[in-house]
Formats: structure tokens, C-alpha cells, sequence
């Protein structure tokens, strides 16, 4: 498989909901189903730096650093005894209109393009988001390593999936996968979720405004690479 991505994921936030199942299923790409862990089904709300980007190996000016945030959930394919676990975007949002315009017109992912900044400290992360509807600020401060998840925890589900499925227009699906090695994790304290869930994802997440998070992660990150995706329907 080819390359068609490279980067460093750095500084993930991740403030993990548990949701109805009910709320994603008309969201699933054709030929996957819900992936749940220990019978819950989460969405993420997940706000990290894009770092060194090359698209074939190649950096795009002024395109090479910047901010993402994403709201997304699990999902998972069957393919000859293989259970392919991944994940499917509600919404995609970026600083840079070309990356959110190519990445929406030619790959069919729900990009946005909105005014984004960010803060690193040595013991604090926040990143905030904004547009004419309003803003949106997710902050945490850093606590200790907990280091690589065990097998079959909550947060190995939450970040390990390596796979992405993405539904098109005229019902086809695309697959691409996703390599990194496994990520630290850190503990988090006095986390801060200032977000209009509702103006943001759709009038079907505003709920989320009032619940607290099943949990709030912070991963380290690694150097990252997407494959040149495939359609599969």
C-alpha cells in the first residue's frame, strides 16, 4: 500500500461520551457496524496538532503544522477473519481552508475550515475553535503517565483503531488504514469543555453540552501514516 499521508499526531485530548448506539447507526458506512467496549458505544471529542505533514512525502507550504479537532466514533468491518477496528467522523475541523476543501470535495470527509488556536505549557494543553455561529475551548491540565494502555482497557479501545471507512455519495464506502505505534497516555485534571455540541455536530449531539465524559484522556502521539485509501462499496 502506498503512503499518501504523513505526519506527527501530537497532544491528543480525548473527552470520550457514552452514547446510544441508536444516536450513530444511520451514520455507519454500508458494510461496517458499531464498535462497543464492555457493551457501551462512545463518541470522542478530540483535539490535537498536526505536525511535519507531507502529502506523498511532499510539504505543502503553510499547510505543515496545525490544529484538528474532530468529533468521532468506533466502528468495525469483518474482512476474511480480520476484525478491522476503526473510526468514522461526525465532523472534521481545521484552520486551512485548501486541506478542508480537498480533504471534503476529493475524499469525501466532513472537513470544515474555521478560526483555530492552541496552547502547550509544560502542564497544560487547550485548544479552541471558532466561526460566526461561536467558540468552543477544550483544555486539560497534565497529570502523570499512565503509559501504554493494557490490552482490553478503555484506553486501548479508544486509540487503538487503525482503520478508517468513509461513506460517499451514491452509497459507495471507502477504507484506508492508519499506522503509528502504540501511544503513551497521561492522566488529566481540571479539564475544561466550553462546547456548543449542538451548533457544532447537529441539533442531535446538543445533549452533550450537559453530560460529563465517561472519560478524558490525554495521549502523547507519534509520527503517523495514512495509506492511500480503497473503495470497498
Amino acid at each position: 500500500m502506498q503512503k499518501f499521508l504523513t505526519a506527527r499526531w501530537q497532544d491528543l485530548i480525548m473527552a470520550n461520551y457514552a452514547v446510544e448506539p441508536s444516536l450513530l447507526e444511520s451514520r455507519l458506512p454500508r458494510g461496517t457496524e458499531l464498535d462497543l467496549h464492555e457493551g457501551k458505544c462512545f463518541v470522542s471529542l478530540v483535539g490535537f496538532m498536526f505536525l511535519d505533514t507531507r502529502v506523498l512525502g511532499i510539504p505543502v507550504p503553510f499547510h505543515i503544522n496545525f490544529e484538528e479537532v474532530n468529533l468521532r466514533f468506533y466502528n468495525k468491518r469483518e474482512v476474511d477473519g480480520e476484525t478491522r477496528r476503526a473510526v468514522c467522523f461526525v465532523k472534521e475541523i481545521v484552520p486551512r481552508f485548501a486541506i478542508a476543501t480537498v480533504a471534503r470535495v476529493l475524499y469525501g470527509e466532513p472537513y470544515e475550515s474555521w478560526r483555530m488556536s492552541h496552547t502547550r505549557t509544560e502542564t497544560n494543553v487547550s485548544y479552541s475553535w471558532s466561526n460566526s455561529d461561536g467558540s468552543n475551548h477544550l483544555e486539560v491540565k497534565i497529570d502523570q503517565s499512565v503509559g501504554v494502555p493494557e490490552a482490553g482497557s478503555h484506553g486501548e479501545f479508544i486509540i487503538e483503531h487503525y482503520w478508517g471507512y468513509t461513506a460517499r455519495s451514491g452509497g459507495r464506502v471507502d477504507e484506508y488504514k492508519v499506522e503509528h505505534p502504540k501511544w503513551e497516555l497521561f492522566s488529566v485534571k481540571n479539564e475544561q469543555i466550553d462546547v456548543d455540541f449542538g451548533k457544532t455536530y447537529g441539533a442531535e449531539f446538543a445533549f452533550l453540552n450537559n453530560e460529563k465524559p465517561h472519560s478524558v484522556l490525554l495521549a502523547k502521539g507519534s509520527e503517523i501514516a495514512v495509506y492511500k485509501g480503497k473503495r470497498i462499496g
